[in-house]
């Protein structure tokens, strides 16, 4: 297994993401002609790559990390479905449908590897995780309290889950884990920069909970990511 410190993993991040170009286009909540744009991850194609893997044994911390990846990614989609129903704001409704396709790529890992689902037939709001289900609680009553305050919500949801992926990475060395937890992490790299901007639209700002400034500067003065 490999051993990389968060620390390490965490300036790799911030070095190749500063390779890239520093410009971004200015967001608006209704006009994404691409929902690539929101990281939706082609299911039907990451099915091929996954199976196409070999089935490694897994160490209990990448079964850990499964298991909490699979539910924190239905927090962000349950999360953003319920603000999207409270404001309207479309951002919301098309970065939840990208978190519907990440929390299934996950699943597919489940699957594959016979571990039993956590998510099973939860509802919206749902959670075998305690930690998530107050997070979950504490989120919308957040959100609710004001548009800004939602789009701060959606920028803290990819921060932790930007921050959650790169730990589960240093201890995830089968090569099916890391290929599907390198999809989620793009896509949480293009949901940050849509939310920081409407964040901006709306004369706010926000400060990295998780991550670094420097990752956080890293990410959001890059341009959207491609490739799903």
């Amino acid at each position: 297994m490999k051993r990389v410190s968060k620390r390490v993993a965490s300036l790799l991040l911030a070095g190749s993401l500063a390779l890239l170009s520093a410009s971004c286009s200015k967001d608006n909540t209704s006009s994404a002609n691409s929902t690539n744009e929101y990281g939706h991850i082609n299911l039907s194609a990451l099915r091929t790559q996954v199976n196409s893997l070999p089935n490694e044994p897994l160490s209990p911390a990448e079964t850990n990390g499964l298991l909490l990846m699979r539910e924190e990614e239905k927090l962000a989609r349950d999360v953003y479905t319920t603000l999207y129903q409270k404001w309207g704001s479309q951002v919301f409704s098309n970065i939840a449908g990208s978190e519907q396709t990440h929390t299934d790529a996950v699943l597919m890992l489940l699957t594959k590897y016979n571990i039993a689902d956590p998510v099973a037939d939860n509802p919206v709001g749902v959670f075998s995780n305690p930690v998530l289900q107050n997070l979950y609680h504490q989120l919308v009553a957040e959100g609710n309290i004001s548009v800004l305050h939602a789009y701060k919500v959606g920028a803290t949801i990819e921060d932790l889950d930007i921050f959650d992926l790169a730990n589960a990475m240093t201890v995830a060395d089968n090569q099916d884990i890391d290929l599907v937890y390198s999809m989620l992490s793009k896509g949480s790299r293009n949901h940050l920069r849509s939310f920081y901007r409407n964040i901006l639209n709306a004369g706010g700002s926000y400060t990295p909970q998780y991550l670094t400034q420097a990752e956080f500067d890293a990410i959001i003065n890059s341009p959207m990511e491609t490739g799903f």
